[in-house]
């Protein structure tokens, strides 16, 4: 971020917010000055912040101080305050600690980083992204609740990666073949919104849902539903939020309203057009809203790169499995 506007600012020059003051008003002339505005108003912000950090950091360490040492005089004090007041702006200047940069995309007028979450679908949440991407961080103890269910309850069992695809595939290659996609690009979305099946959304009786692709139930939906906590990005920020999604009686089910899904939606057509191009048809179903995270494209890419995958598809293809 460009902050030279800050190089030799000082903290005590007060005519500063004035001009900041008289950019805001000049910036309704175009757009490029209303950014520009912000940017410097941003980084006072940062500047301001860093200075309530630096005195909160030093009121924490008057407990260890000793009194009668001359170095904790009321004026050694007096400059040390000044010191820090003008290190806050030289860091800021530098973009030390980035907060600039994070306000300014967030309140930019264009936008182009941030979707509201409003007009979008539903994103999975972090634990899910990191089992279906092999990064799994989350504890045993967390895990067992996840799982823990009543015995009569219905749900599909996938042992492991190679068990959930093997399950999928012949469903999701009849399905993928009403829109000439690969089932590869269906069974890596599937599993990505699932942790390969291992977290489907359970329905309140505890059944399984059967809801592959984390696909919300809105008011056209007539079936059953299931209900879920999700964590939302907002203005690319994670918001958890209680949603409602569709329940589906089989996994065939389930595919087959995402590919109705996709074809009955406007806003996906585009994603249609490339249904030829893997890399492309993830990119326009993120880009037509279909989740809120920002990386949920190149998510799919990278399960559809994992050497399962890869291998029992090809195996599956050779054997004919349709």
């Amino acid at each position: 971020m460009d902050t030279n506007h800050l190089d030799k600012q000082n903290f005590f020059d007060l005519g500063n917010l004035n001009t900041l003051r008289q950019d805001a008003l000049k910036s309704g002339a175009s757009p490029e000055a209303s950014k520009e505005a912000l940017k410097k108003a941003a980084a006072q912000f940062e500047s301001i912040f860093t200075q309530m950090l630096l005195k909160s950091m030093r009121k924490a360490n008057e407990a260890f101080e000793d009194e009668d040492s001359p170095f904790n005089s009321s004026g050694v004090k007096f400059f040390e305050e000044m010191h820090d007041q003008q290190l806050s702006v030289d860091l800021s200047s530098k973009g030390s600690l980035g907060l600039a940069d994070l306000i300014v995309q967030q309140l930019s007028p264009d936008g182009k980083n941030f979707t509201p979450s409003s007009v979008l679908r539903t994103v999975n949440d972090f634990t899910s992204d990191q089992r279906a991407t092999g990064t799994n961080t989350e504890n045993t103890a967390d895990t067992k609740a996840v799982n823990s269910s009543p015995s009569t309850a219905q749900k599909p069992q996938f042992e492991n990666a190679e068990d959930f695809i093997s399950s999928v595939w012949e469903h999701a290659k009849t399905a993928a073949e009403k829109i000439g996609l690969n089932p590869a690009v269906m069974v890596a979305q599937a599993a990505l919104e699932t942790g390969w099946g291992k977290h489907i959304i359970n329905k309140s009786d505890g059944n399984s849902s059967f809801n592959l692709f984390n696909i919300k139930s809105d008011r056209s939906w007539q079936g059953e539903k299931a209900n879920k906590m999700t964590l939302e990005f907002e203005q690319g920020t994670p918001v958890k939020r209680q949603a409602s999604f569709r329940a589906y009686d089989s996994i065939k089910d389930s595919v087959n309203d995402f590919v109705q899904f996709l074809t009955e939606n406007p806003r996906y057509q585009e994603a249609l057009k490339n249904t030829a191009k893997p890399a492309a048809f993830l990119d326009s179903l993120q880009k037509a809203g279909y989740a809120t995270d920002p990386n949920y494209a190149e998510k799919i890419k990278q399960v559809l790169n994992r050497t399962e995958l890869k291998t029992l598809a090809t195996t599956l293809v050779r054997q004919g499995v349709n």
